[in-house]
Order: structure tokens, then C-alpha cells, then sequence
């Protein structure tokens, strides 16, 4: 060989470095490009301190509290870690003497001003400031002048109070508000030493998350009105569970104490809330402790409702299933509901009611929801929506329906660079962070669709990446059919596309899954309510539904209960519905029964029990299966832990659920893809004529109604606006109609008479009517 001959090396060339090789306190550890110091300390095992610093916002470097000194050219140097980014070779030093003369001097400022009220406060031991002042203080003031005054508290919403005196103005409530809720409705105001965090006058804290400021808060600046003077950190014992409010699933950790719910925190998990919660979701655990709860059995005697025994009260309910089924059969005897208790209630009445009763209507939607098929598209994930190029908004309002999943598709058009696409009858929440925003005409949704498929601009982004579809019912006043055909429309032109349901009831989508559906030949809850009207219903099993409340069709619904002939009610509450039943089975809440639920992507998280359940209350499981028993079946159930096995062995897409898995799972587990369900499929619905009406109806859901758990949480109950109807500012004008004022709406089916507001966000020739408002 020559020496000019080369050698050709054929071993692959190393894959290039893609960690940060840096040095903490002398112990050498990797960092992921892109984070701060402080983040990176963290990962090392270290621990700085820190005020403002919230991983889940932008950092500001307000509070000074995380200096640490970092090696340059010209020696140690202080360094803010929050601000500063990792880089490689980078020298850090957490613990040094010049380090912890800052911190003690920074916490020295802090206090200054601080009324040091600790036996009096929220916050005391739990607070942030008060362990860092143990820890990294100067153990003593040298400060002895006046300390600044402000009134104290004041509230600054119906669910918010403010202390002034105790902020240390590291700006975490106002960036949340700004940069996470988008409500921009708490500021900084005044300056220097008057620099203080406050509302605008006549502008309260409205915000659907201000929950969330209480708990990120560092002092108790900020404290919640459930909470406030119930309790210290030390008395209250938790548990990690999952809200069923809605159905998004937001993990939480729920906080009793002497058997009483006493407050929700939110748990910060990356594929579904990131610690936040809406306040309905935070506050409503007052419903579970209410006086006005059903804390035993009833059964209807000459003196109506009256508490007795379970034996006596499930004899009376196995009498009106057997005096029905000899009556008309199995097909006159209907279940409706089933979506607000676990995955494991849903499983065993389906159980009862398709292999006992022998019944094949059954229905875990309340006529509001979408159809089966649905379920069975192309799934996506939360994760999937915040990471899409594209997001296609083609149902309801997400602020006001699941508003976490709102907070998550902010954030994705916020920061992430991902365009909005809004198809809807009405402005929402995320109109102003659409790219393009088409609010159409009540009936036109499939048309509006077609025309934003036909515009080039909108054609090229959505060939650019990812698509998900967010697809639900924007309008009730509408059929599911709109919503259907619309979808199919997008969905043939866009392949690709996968599709998360917006479903509204927390556990709808593992209720449906585990067969409270409508088996072959069974009717849907739509059917089953005109059923009932036309007398076709024997008996009707109520689980956690009340159609007088969820059902659009309010007329229907009313004749449906006084139709049915027999009514069997398993609640918490007694509701419109309920209140007529023959029989009520007392339902333990959330909060008192342990099981799973599944949320709108199919993830399956664990429900856990914290607090005793109410008077004899039991969970819906053991109730179906009692009921089984004494009508001569047994499905097998001595515990939660024997159902949710059962389900595992008899539903595949359950087949990775099990207690193990859940366990070491706390993310939860995402359910495989549901089998069994009909295909998509809508009759074609023409856009309906206007004969001689001057508008078009909308109707839709806001945060806060006339649900059970708003209705029966002294905080939230004078939370929602109320029956009302509202039109364009223009088209009052046109009309003559004064705001405020009572007028009468008619359609060809009915009239009612309500109160008329402006709302510019209403398209013009179209009436918006929020749903199951009070005084509606």
C-alpha cells in the first residue's frame, strides 16, 4: 500500500451530542438545550429558590430569589438562573457565600413590607415565602420604620380575595391571567412603593380560571372564598384523583378534612391539563357536601317521596322492572344518563340492563350529544391538537364548555404557531385567536364548510401538516346531523385529518364505550324521550340524568316524564326529574366512590375516594348489581377492583386497563380504539326555510347553569347570567327594542317570553338563547 492509499472507515459516524454537559456545585450533569438554569438545577437534584418562576409560564425574572453565581471569563458572577440559559461547559454555583448573601438580602427586601401575618393567613404552611425565609433568610429585620397599609381583604371577584399587603408583586397572577387565560382583568398598578396588584374599578376578576392565581400564588395575596379560614395544610388529608365536570379529565388532588371535601388543587400531568383548572371544576365539591344531598333511598307513597330502607326501596324498584317487563317487555323499559359516574357504574347498569332486563334502550347522551360513529373515527389526542399545524374548530364554544382544552388550544395558537380554523354559528372564546373565522348562518354549517374548503389560502394550510378536527354540537337548537355532515364533508377533502369529540359530560366517552349505548334495534335517548311522550315507556331508569334540564326539546322532555309510567331515579340530587320518580336509589358523588373514568381522547384515569359518602348513599355499581341479584342474575361484583377487572377481560379496548397499569400510570391510560359501533352516517338536511320569521335560533351552553354541581355550590350558584336572550346591537336598533327589556319569541312549535340583550358577538338575524340558564 502506498502512502497516498486512503482507508475507508465504514463504522457509522457518531450521532452528534445532543445534551449540554455543564456543572452543578461540582457535580457534573446534562441539560436539554433550551432551558434556564434553574430548570436544569432542578433536573440535577438541586433545588434554588424561586418566587416568579412558574415552569408552565414564561420566565420574567422579577423576584431575584434564584441568583446563583455562574463561572465567565472574569470570574463568578451572579446570574439570574430563570434567565438564563444553560450552555455548554457552563460552571454553576448554587450554595456559595456571595450566593446566599443575595438571596438572604433579596428575601430581606421582600419582607420589608410584609405584615408577617402568618397564624391569620391561607397560605400558612404552604407558603413559599415562609419556608424560604427559614431556609434561605436572614433570620432577622433589620427594617423597623411603618410598614405600608392597604384595606384588606377586599374582594375582587365572587370567588376571590385580595390582600395587598401580602404580595410580593412577583407578577404570577397577572401573567396568568394575561398569558395563559387570556383575561386580562388583574394588573399592576400605581408606582414604586405603591406598586400594588389590583381590578380595575367596576371591573371584577371574572375570569373562568382565577382559581388558578390562589394556587400558584407565593403568599396568600390571593385566596379563595371555599377555602378561606376552613382549614391548615396539616389537617387536610389527600388523594390524587380526576375531575369529572366536564369531560377534558383534568387530573387534581382532592383535600378532605374530618370527612369533608375541602378544596381541589390541580395536578400538572403534559398530556391533559398542565396543573390548571376552570373554576367550576375547582369550587363545585361544595354540591358533595350539601345539606340538600340524597342521603338515603325513597319511594313514593300517598305523602309523596319518604325515606326508607335499601331492602325496601330496591324490592319496590325490582317490582316497577318486573310489573314493566310483564307490561310491554324488555323494549318498554328505557335507561337514560349514566355519564356522570365511573367507568365502572356505566359497565355494571349496562350489565343489568342489556343482560338482565334484557333491554336494548339504553343511552349515556341526553339528545345533546354526537352519534356513535363519531367514536369511531380517526382519534386525536389533546397532545395531538396543541402540536397540529392546523386546528379545525367545528363545534361549540370550548371556553365555556371544556375549558382546559380552551386553555390548551390558546396556548398552541399563542406560542406554538398553530393556525385556528372556526367554523361556528357564533363568536367563541378563540375567535380572537383564529386565523380565519367564519360565522355562519343557523343550518348553513355544511355550506360554510364547503366554502372554506373551496378558498385557495385555507386549502394550502391545511395540506401544510397535521390536521385535528375539535367537532361537537355548536348549536342545540340544531340536530347532530348538521354537525355530522359538515364533518364528513371536512374530512373527505382533508384525509388525513384526525378528529377529537367534543363531548361535554365528564365520562360520557367511557360510558358509551362500556355499553351504556343503544344496543341493535334500541332506541337513542332522542327516541326514547318522544317514546315516553307517546306512553311507549313502561319504565324509565334515570342515572344522574335529568331530561327536564339537559334534554334541548324542553316540551318533549316534560311530556316524556309525565308519558313514562314508571320512573326509577339513581342520584345524588333530587332534580326536576327526580322529584317525580316512583322510586330514588341515593347515589354516592364524586369524591365518595373510587373507580376510573375516560375522558373526550380515550385516556382513562383513576377516581378516587376521599370522604365517607352521605347517609347510606351507595356507588351506582353496587346498586345494579343488588338489583341484579334480587332479579335472579349476578354479574359477578364484590368490589370496584372485580369490576374494573371485568372490564379489562370483556372489553378489548379496556385490555390495558387494568389496576396495575393504573397504578404506575399517572397520566393514565390511553384506551385502545372502541369496536362495535355503527358508521358515521346523516341523513342529508336541507337549510331550512325562513317562511315569515325574522331570525334564526342558536342555543348553547355557558360555564355556569343550572347543573347540579353549580346549582348546589353556595359559590358557584349565583355564577350564571341567567335566562336571557340575546341579538345584535343593530338588529335591536332595527327592531325598536329597547335592552333589558321583555319581549316574546315564537317559532312554529312554541313562544316564550324573555328578557333581550345586545351582544355584538351575535351574528345579525340570529337570536342566541344560552341553555338550562335559571328563570329559563
Amino acid at each position: 500500500m502506498s502512502d497516498t492509499d486512503t482507508v475507508t472507515d465504514d463504522a457509522p459516524a457518531p450521532e452528534p451530542k445532543r445534551t449540554l454537559s455543564i456543572t452543578v456545585d461540582g457535580r457534573p450533569h446534562e441539560a436539554q438545550p433550551g432551558q434556564w438554569v434553574i430548570e436544569a438545577c432542578e433536573d440535577a437534584g438541586t433545588y434554588v429558590p424561586r418566587f416568579c418562576y412558574h415552569p408552565r409560564m414564561p420566565s420574567v425574572g422579577m423576584c431575584r430569589q434564584c441568583l446563583v453565581e455562574v463561572d465567565g471569563p472574569r470570574g463568578p458572577a451572579l446570574v439570574v438562573s430563570c434567565m438564563t440559559p444553560v450552555a455548554e461547559g457552563q460552571v454553576v454555583h448554587t450554595e456559595t457565600p456571595t450566593v446566599k448573601r443575595a438571596q438572604e438580602g433579596v428575601l430581606e427586601f421582600l419582607l420589608a413590607n410584609h405584615p408577617l401575618d402568618c397564624p391569620v393567613c391561607d397560605k400558612g404552611g404552604e407558603c413559599p415565602l415562609q419556608d424560604q425565609a427559614f431556609s434561605h433568610g436572614p433570620g432577622e429585620s433589620r427594617y423597623v420604620e411603618e410598614k405600608r397599609h392597604f384595606e384588606k381583604p377586599i374582594p375582587i371577584s365572587d370567588l376571590v380575595f385580595l390582600d395587598r399587603e401580602r404580595c410580593i408583586l412577583c407578577d404570577r397572577c397577572t401573567r396568568f391571567a394575561d398569558e395563559v387565560a387570556g383575561d386580562k382583568l388583574i394588573h399592576f398598578t400605581s408606582r414604586g412603593n405603591d406598586t400594588q396588584v389590583n381590578t380595575f374599578p367596576d371591573e371584577p376578576f371574572a375570569s373562568y380560571f382565577s382559581g388558578n392565581t390562589v394556587q400558584i400564588c407565593p403568599v396568600g395575596e390571593l385566596t379563595s372564598k371555599p377555602y378561606r379560614f376552613k382549614a391548615r395544610p396539616w389537617d387536610l388529608a389527600q388523594t390524587e384523583s380526576t375531575c369529572t365536570t366536564c369531560s377534558v379529565g383534568c387530573r387534581t388532588i382532592v383535600q378532605s378534612s374530618r370527612d369533608e371535601l375541602l378544596r381541589y388543587q390541580g395536578v400538572d400531568i403534559d398530556p391533559v391539563n398542565w396543573g390548571w383548572l376552570c373554576d367550576r371544576g375547582r369550587f363545585n365539591f361544595e354540591a358533595v357536601n350539601s345539606d340538600r344531598r340524597v342521603a338515603a333511598p325513597m319511594v313514593r307513597t300517598a305523602d309523596g317521596l319518604v325515606e326508607t330502607t335499601w331492602n325496601s326501596a330496591l324490592a319496590a324498584a325490582v317490582q316497577l322492572i318486573e310489573e314493566s317487563l310483564q307490561a310491554g317487555g324488555p323494549s318498554s323499559i328505557a335507561v337514560l344518563g349514566g355519564a356522570r359516574g365511573t367507568n365502572e357504574d356505566a359497565f355494571a347498569w349496562a350489565q343489568l340492563a342489556r343482560d338482565v332486563i334484557g333491554t336494548a334502550n339504553i343511552d349515556a347522551q341526553m339528545a345533546d350529544g354526537l352519534p356513535l360513529g363519531v367514536l369511531g373515527l380517526p382519534r386525536a389526542t389533546i397532545d395531538d391538537v396543541a402540536a397540529a399545524t392546523t386546528i379545525v374548530l367545528l363545534g361549540p364554544d370550548l371556553k365555556e364548555e371544556l375549558p382546559v382544552l380552551y386553555l390548551r388550544v390558546r396556548d398552541a395558537a399563542e406560542h406554538h404557531r398553530t393556525r385556528i380554523l372556526e367554523i361556528a354559528p357564533k363568536a367563541s372564546g378563540l375567535t380572537r385567536y383564529a386565523w380565519k373565522s367564519s360565522v355562519h348562518e343557523p343550518g348553513a354549517q355544511t355550506s360554510a364548510v364547503q366554502s372554506a374548503l373551496a378558498d385557495p389560502e385555507i386549502a394550502e394550510q391545511l395540506a401544510k401538516g397535521p390536521v385535528v378536527v375539535i367537532a361537537g354540537r355548536a348549536n342545540l337548537a340544531e340536530s347532530a346531523d348538521a354537525t355530522v355532515q359538515a364533518l364528513q364533508a371536512l374530512l373527505a377533502a382533508v384525509p388525513g385529518a384526525t378528529v377529537l369529540p367534543a363531548y361535554r359530560r365528564g365520562n360520557v366517552v367511557g360510558a358509551l364505550q362500556l355499553g351504556m349505548r343503544p344496543a341493535a334495534g334500541g332506541l337513542d335517548a332522542q327516541a326514547i324521550v318522544q317514546a315516553a311522550a307517546d306512553g311507549k315507556i313502561e319504565c324509565l331508569v334515570l342515572l344522574g340524568a335529568d331530561p327536564l334540564a339537559d334534554v334541548p326539546d324542553a316540551d318533549l322532555a316534560r311530556r316524556a316524564i309525565a308519558g313514562a309510567r314508571r320512573i326509577i331515579a339513581v342520584d345524588t340530587f333530587l332534580n326536576d326529574s327526580s322529584s317525580r320518580a316512583d322510586v330514588v336509589l341515593a347515589a354516592a358523588a364524586y369524591g365518595e366512590k373510587s373507580g376510573t373514568t375516560t375522558n373526550l381522547e380515550g385516556r382513562v384515569s383513576t377516581v378516587s375516594k376521599k370522604v365517607t359518602a352521605r347517609g347510606t348513599s351507595r356507588p351506582d355499581w353496587m346498586i345494579a348489581t343488588e338489583l341484579a341479584q334480587l332479579l335472579g342474575a349476578d354479574l359477578g361484583h364484590a368490589s370496584v377492583d372485580d369490576v374494573t377487572a371485568a372490564i379489562a377481560d370483556a372489553v378489548p379496548a379496556y385490555a390495558g386497563v387494568t389496576e396495575a397499569t393504573l397504578r404506575t400510570a399517572r397520566d393514565g391510560v390511553l384506551a385502545g380504539a372502541p369496536d362495535g359501533l355503527p358508521a358515521l352516517d346523516a341523513p342529508t338536511a336541507a337549510m331550512p326555510e325562513r317562511i315569515s320569521y325574522d331570525f334564526r335560533l342558536v342555543v348553547s351552553r355557558k360555564l355556569y347553569d343550572r347543573a347540579v354541581g353549580t346549582a348546589n355550590s353556595p359559590s358557584l350558584a349565583d355564577l350564571a347570567p341567567g335566562f336571557a336572550a340575546y341579538v345584535n346591537p343593530l338588529d335591536l336598533e332595527r327592531a325598536s327594542v329597547v335592552a333589558g327589556s321583555e319581549v316574546r319569541l315564537s317559532s312554529a312549535r312554541a313562544g316564550i317570553v324573555v328578557t333581550i340583550q345586545p351582544d355584538p358577538t351575535v351574528l345579525r338575524g340570529t337570536v342566541w338563547v344560552p341553555f338550562n340558564q335559571p328563570g329559563g
